[in-house]
Protein backbone atom coordinates (compact mmCIF):
# COMPACT_ATOMS: atom_id res chain seq x y z
CA UNK A 1 0.00 0.00 0.00
CA UNK A 2 1.30 3.45 -1.22
CA UNK A 3 -0.38 5.97 0.65
CA UNK A 4 2.40 8.45 1.41
CA UNK A 5 1.10 11.87 2.37
CA UNK A 6 1.00 14.50 -0.56
CA UNK A 7 -0.76 17.48 -1.59
CA UNK A 8 -4.00 17.14 -3.49
CA UNK A 9 -4.50 17.69 -7.23
CA UNK A 10 -8.22 17.95 -7.22
CA UNK A 11 -9.28 19.22 -3.71
CA UNK A 12 -7.23 22.69 -3.67
CA UNK A 13 -7.88 26.08 -2.20
CA UNK A 14 -4.64 27.46 -1.77
CA UNK A 15 -2.11 24.43 -3.26
CA UNK A 16 -3.56 21.12 -1.71
CA UNK A 17 -2.33 21.04 1.66
CA UNK A 18 -5.30 20.80 3.27
CA UNK A 19 -6.43 18.26 1.05
CA UNK A 20 -4.05 15.77 0.96
CA UNK A 21 -3.84 15.57 4.45
CA UNK A 22 -7.80 15.16 3.97
CA UNK A 23 -7.16 12.40 1.38
CA UNK A 24 -4.69 10.73 3.39
CA UNK A 25 -6.60 10.48 6.74
CA UNK A 26 -9.92 9.70 5.00
CA UNK A 27 -11.56 12.75 6.75
CA UNK A 28 -13.19 15.78 5.28
CA UNK A 29 -11.12 18.63 3.91
CA UNK A 30 -13.38 21.19 5.64
CA UNK A 31 -12.72 19.99 8.42
CA UNK A 32 -8.65 19.92 7.92
CA UNK A 33 -9.38 23.58 7.03
CA UNK A 34 -11.00 24.39 10.29
CA UNK A 35 -8.30 22.17 12.27
CA UNK A 36 -6.08 24.72 10.52
CA UNK A 37 -7.38 28.00 11.16
CA UNK A 38 -7.36 26.83 14.83
CA UNK A 39 -3.61 26.01 15.18
CA UNK A 40 -2.02 29.07 16.59
CA UNK A 41 0.85 29.01 14.55
CA UNK A 42 -1.11 28.08 11.58
CA UNK A 43 0.50 30.16 8.98
CA UNK A 44 3.56 28.86 9.46
CA UNK A 45 2.92 25.20 9.57
CA UNK A 46 1.25 25.76 6.34
CA UNK A 47 4.23 26.92 4.98
CA UNK A 48 6.85 24.43 6.12
CA UNK A 49 3.95 21.90 4.42
CA UNK A 50 3.75 23.77 1.43
CA UNK A 51 7.14 23.35 0.54
CA UNK A 52 8.05 19.98 2.08
CA UNK A 53 4.92 17.63 0.68
CA UNK A 54 5.27 16.50 -2.48
CA UNK A 55 2.92 16.77 -5.21
CA UNK A 56 0.39 14.15 -6.57
CA UNK A 57 1.27 12.35 -9.83
CA UNK A 58 -1.29 14.11 -12.41
CA UNK A 59 -4.39 11.87 -13.08
CA UNK A 60 -5.13 10.50 -16.28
Amino acid sequence: MNNKLRKSSTNKSISGVCGGIAEHFGISPLAVRVIFILIPANILLYLILVNTMSDSPPSI
